[in-house]
């Protein structure tokens, strides 16, 4: 393991949210409808994985004890978050998680998430077979809103404020349209228009299930996004800032010394000198034998 990068974990990471969220729209499964049969195997991976990256990032100095405690902070009320209901719908958890995230970098971002969403879960007693998807999505924008800032880092302020509100109006929707796809195609086919069937086509799959986002959840993560944005607006400079300073204390810097290449050569030995006669006594000396 202490050769291990945690970029290839990572990267793991998202090869088992792909196939968590990909494998029902090729493999059939019937009885395992809201992935009763499977859930656990994928929240034993995230927890394995969540594990092994912070182990890395410890065991490589890429990230502190005192950074993982900020993590756990953060996520603590992030997770609490999720109690506070939005008006017209969503949850209060997103914009703290945007923040944090873009303060902190993408690896950051997908600890948080994961973290974040488990805490939320216990707190709300919402800890059923779609935990692990949840926490997958929310990780995958944990990791797009810390490569967000990324890019608006150097921005001025306004302007920073007003790009991460947008990304978390986007990211409503963008969570929306993933997390509803953790067991359309395990529903039971109905024959409508909105159901999944494993004989259409990409094109027409991607119309049935834009049919079933319209009709069942496109109001609510309107309201929600519209809410992140706001929020964001109104009080993300003042935590983003202190998310940065924050972030300048935790983040593991690596000085090398300036070496002087002359102090660690080895000198070149000269001629020993030779021993002449000196000066002789002064007046009034005694010599002794």
């Amino acid at each position: 393991m202490a050769r291990a990068r945690p970029g290839v974990v990572y990267a793991f990471v998202a090869v088992v949210g792909v196939a968590a969220f990909a494998w029902p729209f090729w493999i059939d499964a019937p009885g395992n409808v809201g992935h009763v049969h499977d859930a656990w195997i994928w929240a034993a991976l995230i927890s394995v994985l969540a594990v092994a990256v912070v182990a890395i990032e410890l065991q490589r100095t890429s990230m502190t004890a005192a950074g993982v405690a900020v993590l756990g902070v953060l996520a603590a009320m992030t997770g609490l978050l999720r109690i506070v209901d939005l008006p017209g719908g969503g949850s209060g958890m997103f914009f703290l998680l945007i923040l944090a995230a873009a303060a902190l970098g993408p690896r950051a971002g997908v600890l948080l998430g994961f973290a974040a969403m488990a805490t939320g879960a216990l707190v709300t007693g919402g800890v059923g077979p779609w935990l692990p998807f949840q926490m997958l999505a929310l990780a995958a924008i944990g990791a797009a809103a810390g490569s967000a800032g990324r890019g608006t880092r150097h921005l001025p302020p306004r302007v920073e404020i007003a790009s991460l509100a947008l990304f978390g109006f986007g990211a409503a929707f963008a969570y929306g349209l993933v997390i509803n796809l953790w067991d359309w195609p395990l529903r039971p086919s109905a024959g409508s228009d909105i159901s999944f069937d494993a004989t259409l086509s990409a094109a027409e799959t991607a119309r049935h299930y834009w049919r079933f986002y319209v009709t069942t959840s496109l109001a609510w993560d309107g309201a929600g996004a519209l809410a992140n944005a706001i929020i964001i607006l109104v009080v993300g400079r003042k935590i983003l800032a202190s998310l940065r300073r924050i972030e300048g204390r935790i983040t593991p810097a690596t000085r090398f010394a300036e070496i002087d290449p002359s102090a660690t050569s080895t000198p070149t030995p000269g001629p020993t000198p030779t021993p002449g006669p000196g000066p002789g006594p002064g007046p009034g000396a005694t010599v002794r034998a």
